[in-house]
């Protein structure tokens, strides 16, 4: 009888968890009615002037819509590598859920506010108008910042913690030398989204009535996380006793 070929992702991971368990659909379903919140937010135009209005919300609204799915592909790329569906998997997912049911709007808001500052920057006059979302000074700038880090570090935590969740159960799940640096690799990344959350929350709180450089921990997440990764995909395999990968013709 021929060996069942085993499935694997681009980065040579076996996939445990092809079947989606009900925690799985429950955290997709809410993704999906979050984006639906970004969409339903905005009212329905019924003159040209409305439509133009709207349509100025369109940049935040994709961007928030990326930044959701970042977390959703996240969760996903987790659900699929390790198949895992015990008690810690349901809290740590309702934990998420529940995270992005309540940051729909503050993330909505904050990328709006992005668009505007980053459109006046640059002499544009395009997105919503910064002034009327009640942003008029700096102690306005770094409040929003400490509710959208809340947000943030929170949902990176939960992503964070399955992935140590998923490391703890490193033997049982029978991971190969290839599937532990990924997995160590996750878990860093999303530690260091969690670090850059926490710097930019205590910046804004700490330091409330100047320029809002609470924004910087997350501009240079672009930089640092690929330095990580790369770092990370250099060393020698944790522990180095691990099961190899098996054959997969």
């Amino acid at each position: 009888m021929p060996t069942p070929t085993i499935q694997r992702d681009p980065a040579g991971f076996r996939l445990r968890g092809l079947d989606m368990t009900r925690i799985e659909t429950f955290t997709d379903a809410a993704f999906a009615f979050a984006l639906t919140l970004l969409v339903i937010a905005l009212d329905p135009p019924t003159t040209m002037q409305a439509l133009t209005d709207a349509l100025v919300h369109v940049p935040g609204f994709v961007l928030s819509a990326t930044m959701l799915m970042v977390f959703w592909n996240a969760h996903h790329r987790w659900s699929r590598r390790y198949g895992l569906d015990d008690t810690a998997t349901i809290l740590l997912s309702c934990l998420l859920v529940f995270t992005v049911l309540i940051f729909v709007y503050p993330l909505r808001f904050m990328m709006n506010a992005l668009v505007s500052a980053s459109a006046a920057m640059m002499g544009l006059s395009f997105g919503p108008d910064i002034v009327s979302m009640g942003i008029v000074g700096m102690q306005d700038a770094n409040h929003m910042f400490l509710i959208y880090g809340a947000g943030f570090m929170t949902m990176s935590v939960a992503i964070a913690l399955l992935n140590l969740h998923a490391w703890r159960q490193r033997e049982a799940l029978q991971l190969d030398a290839t599937e532990r640096v990924e997995t160590r690799l996750e878990l860093g990344t999303w530690c260091i989204l969690f670090i850059a959350g926490l710097l930019s929350t205590l910046t804004a709180a700490l330091l409330p009535s100047i320029v809002p450089v609470a924004a910087w921990p997350y501009a240079v997440l672009g930089i640092v996380v690929p330095i990580y990764q790369k770092y990370v995909r250099r060393q020698p395999p944790p522990d180095s006793d691990s099961p190899s990968a098996p054959a997969t013709d």
